[in-house]
């Protein structure tokens, strides 16, 4: 029978009891066995020392233990070694012990045929009394908190329980000695299927941009790819990447670097250029940095996705581009039109994307969809990473954070 309790978790757990490996054996579980105080003491009682472990709604998780035996008789259990503990908080890891007071100890469990899981005089942590059921997908514990005979370092308790005992889950462990193994990880599947990435594989998509060429129905020579993200993205550095692998030699041609306001001040169609001296039938399009104040702005982005802003205008901060410039183009030709979207994310900083930031890309997203235009996201800076996946791996899987956009 396995419990939710996790080898992280029971490694940390492990460490704060501090004698030795031990093996976490699940005795009770509430949502299993039921919530009720006379089928706790059945299966936990005399069973050496235990740990109590609570999952609430909020994602908190926390708990108690005990280094001597649980018992029905109506009293305290002197117990030194027992400890009130916290692993996560709202979500978040927080793993904290809260020992036992020196002078407390004899108040370390509470057995009793009517209670459940109860530590401490007061008490510290009462789980339940009697029976609890089930309502709405939760159990609502008549039980309590209550700082009294654990030091919680100036902590109160509802920064551990949240306030409530409203729990998912409560289970109840034997620990005893032992090198436990270690459970396996959960084989992740692809979120979507690839070719082995090899050179031959390589070789087979620079082929296939190569020989890319617009529709017909377009009369296109060539399509414009508008590259859209975040100051200091590496939209540039991109660029001269691309240009560098189809021309055989480093190439420099976008201006590239760190500044807090970014290099890129103009709209830069680039042309993808060979060894032989052709171009790809595709512009990599550059552009300012997006900020949440500054840079390329709603109104702005429209005037772009439809044509009406030049070749390598220079944005002014200061000013917005709009019909009354003088090089506003106000019959923009199918050619002078962004064909298709690529947004670019610095995996690096994926997770600190300020909310305001996110809010105006998804803005632009829908005006990308509203106007039909085909849209693709690209990560970069993935190496700075502390840990990466190979490209080819199939745990690679979309972040959570790039679905909002």
């Amino acid at each position: 029978m396995a419990g939710q309790l996790t080898d992280k978790y029971i490694d940390q757990l492990e460490s704060w009891i501090g004698t030795g490996p031990k093996i976490f054996t699940l005795l009770y579980q509430i949502t299993r066995h039921g919530c009720n105080a006379t089928t706790f003491h059945q299966k936990c009682d005399n069973q050496g020392p235990t740990v109590t472990v609570l999952y609430n709604q909020q994602g908190s998780v926390y708990g108690g233990y005990g280094s001597l035996s649980w018992n029905s008789s109506s009293s305290y259990i002197k117990d030194a070694n027992a400890f009130i503990f916290q692993l996560r908080y709202s979500g978040n890891d927080k793993p904290t012990k809260f020992p036992i007071i020196d002078t407390h100890t004899h108040f370390g469990l509470k057995g009793n045929s009517t209670y459940g899981p109860t530590f401490g005089g007061g008490h510290d942590l009462q789980a339940f009394t009697g029976t609890v059921n089930s309502s709405g997908g939760y159990f609502a514990l008549n039980g309590y908190m209550n700082a009294h005979s654990f030091d919680y370092q100036g902590l109160t308790v509802d920064k551990i329980n949240n306030g409530n005992l409203q729990v998912t889950e409560l289970e109840v462990y034997a620990i005893t000695d032992g090198q436990r193994k270690m459970s396996q990880p959960k084989q992740t599947q692809p979120w979507r299927k690839t070719p082995e990435w090899t050179e031959k594989y390589l070789e087979t998509l620079t082929e296939d941009i190569v020989s890319f060429k617009p529709s017909c129905e377009l009369g296109l020579s060539d399509v414009r790819i508008l590259m859209l993200g975040p100051v200091g993205t590496g939209k540039s550095s991109f660029y001269n990447t691309v240009n560098s692998v189809f021309k055989g030699r480093i190439s420099h041609n976008a201006p590239c670097g760190v500044a807090s306001n970014g290099i890129t001040i103009a709209y830069n169609p680039y042309a993808v250029n060979m060894r032989s001296g052709a171009t790809l039938n595709f512009r990599l399009c550059d552009t300012r940095g997006l900020e949440i104040n500054q840079g390329l702005d709603i109104l702005e982005f429209n005037y772009l996705l439809d044509g009406n802003i030049p070749d390598h205008y220079q944005f002014n901060p200061v000013v917005q581009f709009c019909p009354d410039h003088p090089a506003f183009v106000y019959k923009p030709r199918n050619t002078d039109k962004i064909h298709c979207v690529l947004f670019v994310i610095d995996a690096a900083t994926l997770g600190d994307i300020p909310p305001k930031l996110v809010d105006k890309m998804s803005n632009f997203q829908r005006l990308v969809n509203q106007k039909g235009i085909p849209q693709a996201v690209m990560l970069t800076k993935s190496t700075w990473r502390v840990r990466m996946l190979p490209v080819h791996s199939p745990a690679c899987s979309p972040a959570r954070k790039l679905r909002t956009l």
